[in-house]
């Protein structure tokens, strides 16, 4: 291979990179990026990688969950308090039924980009740009609003500061202490019976931290902060390069927009840019695996990436479908098994299985992705593998985006509260429900 640079991604074909009219401008805000801080520390990054070997040996646990595509207008303190709301209920509730340390990362405070399938799409009969996330366009479907701004990289970037500065300083005073009972409300479950059973389950925890602390076991505080990483799909080549540094201390470079990075179905050819560019940093690097997967294919990228084969580097996140994932995980499990690869496995229940109602509407059935969880979970026991984790595209908000689930919603509810700029969410509900789920089915 030639050798690598931050920029050597540049001599390959770059995939879903928007196509800017004034590269001067581009270049400005490219500049202004190379200077300004870095968002993560290093030192946070390589924590991550310790957490992630751990859970690729089975002794911890994987809740990697947030929004398909983050709003600009949800840079709030309402919305980023419900966002790490609802992943640490999920958290402790993990906890309690895996019996292991959770492992929490959110697509947060950088997911401002898109993949699409088709440069545009046609709005009322006429053809403009497809939306890209709010990184790169305006979501309002004027052929004039969705021409590429290299300006919205900079709101992406100080959005992306804002939203960890709040999220640190909400770790740091208190909100993720476990002894807190108001970050456990309950009022958006519908069903009594239900919400009983939970706040049962809720009682018991609260109970056995109640019992820590009397014995002094908690003298460290560890039940009253917790670890928090971020991530995103390391889509914009030119916005994560400029935010790579060279960390002299450690003797590597480090993608410091995020603690973790991933690299989608569409852009994962391992002779193409975004394989170039990752094969470089020392961040710990996701790889979506589907149905157009190639075991050999992954393989190569797997080594490509990871050439030390270090646990905790590659996470590969398997997304088929419910009535996919039967034919084709158990041949790329195989295959990496005998590779030797060192790779941390997660399901993505979500992509695999969205539908579009005969109104034209994006959603999800709950009992679909729980469909393809459950057969995720048993194909890595029947193949002497460790599925390590879990990834929802998922929301603290009361949504209507994914039907079914405990909130019981239909295809007629859909219209009611349908958020998302692209795909459909689990709500708070739904969410909390399919971490109970997962916690009883390792009991």
């Amino acid at each position: 291979m030639d050798p690598w640079s931050i920029n050597s991604w540049q001599n390959r074909v770059a995939r879903q990179q928007p196509e800017y009219l004034d590269t001067s401008k581009l270049n400005d805000v490219m500049d202004l990026l190379h200077q300004a801080p870095p968002l993560v520390f290093s030192g946070e990054v390589e924590r991550l990688k310790s957490r992630l070997a751990l859970a690729g040996a089975g002794k911890a646990f994987i809740l990697h969950g947030g929004d398909c595509a983050e709003r600009f207008e949800d840079c709030n303190a309402d919305a980023i308090t419900s966002k790490l709301k609802i992943l640490l209920q999920m958290s402790l509730i993990l906890t309690y039924g895996t019996k292991k340390p959770i492992v929490r990362i959110g697509r947060i405070a950088g997911q401002y980009a898109k993949p699409r399938s088709k440069d545009t799409e046609v709005v009322d009969g006429v053809e403009i740009p497809s939306f890209r996330g709010d990184n790169i366009n305006y979501f309002q479907p004027d052929a004039d609003l969705r021409a590429p701004d290299p300006y919205r990289l900079l709101q992406g970037y100080y959005s992306s500061a804002a939203t960890l500065n709040f999220i640190r300083s909400l770790i740091g005073g208190g909100f993720a202490d476990l002894h807190s009972p108001e970050h456990w409300n309950l009022t958006l479950f519908a069903h009594k019976e239900v919400s009983d059973r939970y706040h049962d389950v809720i009682g018991q925890i609260k109970s056995a931290m109640d019992f820590v602390s009397s014995i002094g076991a908690d003298k460290d505080h560890r039940l009253r902060t917790v670890d928090f990483f971020t991530s995103h799909e390391g889509l914009l080549l030119g916005y994560e390069s400029a935010l790579t540094r060279k960390v002299p201390v450690r003797d590597d470079y480090y993608d410091l927009s995020a603690h973790m990075l991933w690299i989608g179905d569409r852009t994962r050819n391992i002779d193409e840019a975004h394989v170039e560019f990752f094969r470089g940093v020392a961040n710990p690097i996701g790889v979506k695996v589907g149905p157009s997967s190639d075991a050999n294919e992954i393989i190569e990228v797997v080594k490509r990436l990871n050439p030390k084969n270090e646990l905790g580097k590659i996470v590969l996140i398997s997304r088929f479908g419910k009535d996919k994932v039967d034919k084709f995980l158990p041949k790329i499990i195989s295959e990496i098994n005998k590779s030797g690869c060192n790779v941390v496995w997660e399901v993505d229940p979500m992509h695999g299985n969205t539908s579009v109602t005969s109104t034209g509407i994006k959603t999800r059935n709950f009992n679909d992705v729980l469909s393809e969880l459950k057969d995720s979970f048993r194909i890595h026991n029947e193949s002497n593998s460790v599925l390590a984790g879990v990834h929802f595209e998922m929301t603290g908000e009361d949504v209507t985006e994914c039907i079914g689930g405990i909130s019981d919603l239909s295809e007629h509810d859909l219209a009611r509260n349908y958020e998302s700029y692209c795909d459909p969410r689990l709500n708070y509900a739904q969410s909390l429900e399919m971490a109970f789920l997962i916690s009883s089915a390792h009991k």
